[in-house]
């Protein structure tokens, strides 16, 4: 650029070098695939949110206007839908967000205490046929649910299970999800041997090392086990609907489809209204946990 003005004499206007000119062509490029890709993966976004946003949308229309419009705009605003919703069924919809809540809790403490352990055992203890028991349970994850839910019904109905929230909670507590398994032990293997080799030096055994080592250093993996078990178990819908067919044990799923009837008219409105409702926790839950499940899966598998 220097030589280029140099080059020029002082009545002649400065000129840039092809090397400039190549540079700031460079630039323009890049910034022009910039907004194009961020384009794209707006227009993405918005394509992915259309369906809930005009689900929020209807749950405000008249049940008479749901189906006619297919826009996000509203013009005539019908909050009657939500009060309604919340007493249309055989219970209030606090009932079936309180089992929700339940069978929610109970899997999340389960999966933690359990596969957590597993887990621990799998990265750091020696035992006999540890890669075959290790790849027995990685194999059930292609299991479909559809294979496995025959017996499972016809086993805890000998136990008397059924229109219990048993079958949905008990299982949590044997290690069943084998997909969190194999997350924390990838977490597990990321982590020094060094710091298990000084704890033993100083007289820990198995169950200090796990309780007070592994455990404060596995939070990210905990907490993206913790959210991801919220998440599919808030939404099951054909398991709990297998093994709770009583109403006052209905679980928000459940509920939700018993807006539909068949033999009469179905209340789309109120059932989208509390679709809504239903949607605000599982949003709480990715929205503060985001930090802790950005870091898990992230540093799941590392060195």
């Amino acid at each position: 650029m220097t030589d280029a003005l140099k080059a020029a004499g002082p009545d002649e206007p400065p000129v840039i070098s092809e090397a400039a000119a190549l540079v700031r062509g460079k630039r323009s490029r890049r910034r022009v695939r910039t907004v194009l890709k961020h384009g794209v993966l707006v227009a993405v976004c918005l394509l992915m949110l259309y369906p809930l946003l005009w689900m929020v949308a209807s749950s405000l229309r008249p049940n008479s206007d749901i189906f006619t419009s297919s826009g996000l705009f509203v013009d005539t605003f019908d909050f009657d839908h939500y009060p309604n919703g919340w007493d249309a069924l055989s219970y209030p919809f606090s009932t079936y967000l309180l089992n929700s809540f339940l069978v929610v809790l109970g899997s999340v403490i389960g999966n933690l205490v359990s596969c957590s352990m597993a887990a621990y055992a799998f990265a750091r203890l020696d035992f006999r046929a540890k890669r075959l028991t290790f790849v027995l349970m990685l194999l059930t994850i292609m299991l479909p649910i559809h294979v496995l839910i025959i017996p499972q019904y016809v086993f805890y109905a000998q136990l008397g299970w059924i229109n219990t929230y048993l079958p949905l909670i008990v299982p949590k507590f044997l290690a069943t999800d084998a997909f969190f398994i194999f997350l924390m032990v990838q977490f597990i293997r990321g982590i020094p041997r060094e710091l298990d080799e000084a704890a033993r030096i100083d007289g820990a055994g198995h169950v200090r090392i796990f309780g007070q080592i592994m455990l404060p250093l596995m939070i990210p993996a905990l907490a993206t086990t913790a959210i991801f078990t919220f998440i599919w178990t808030w939404n099951d819908f054909f398991t709990q609907l297998i093994f709770v067919t009583k109403p006052d044990l209905y679980t928000v799923p459940v509920a939700l489809r018993s807006f539909i009837d068949a033999q009469s008219t179905s209340d789309f409105g109120a059932m989208f209204a509390m679709s809504v409702v239903s949607l605000i926790p599982v949003f709480l839950v990715f929205l503060f946990g985001q930090r802790f499940l950005l870091r898990g899966i992230a540093t799941t598998g590392g060195k």
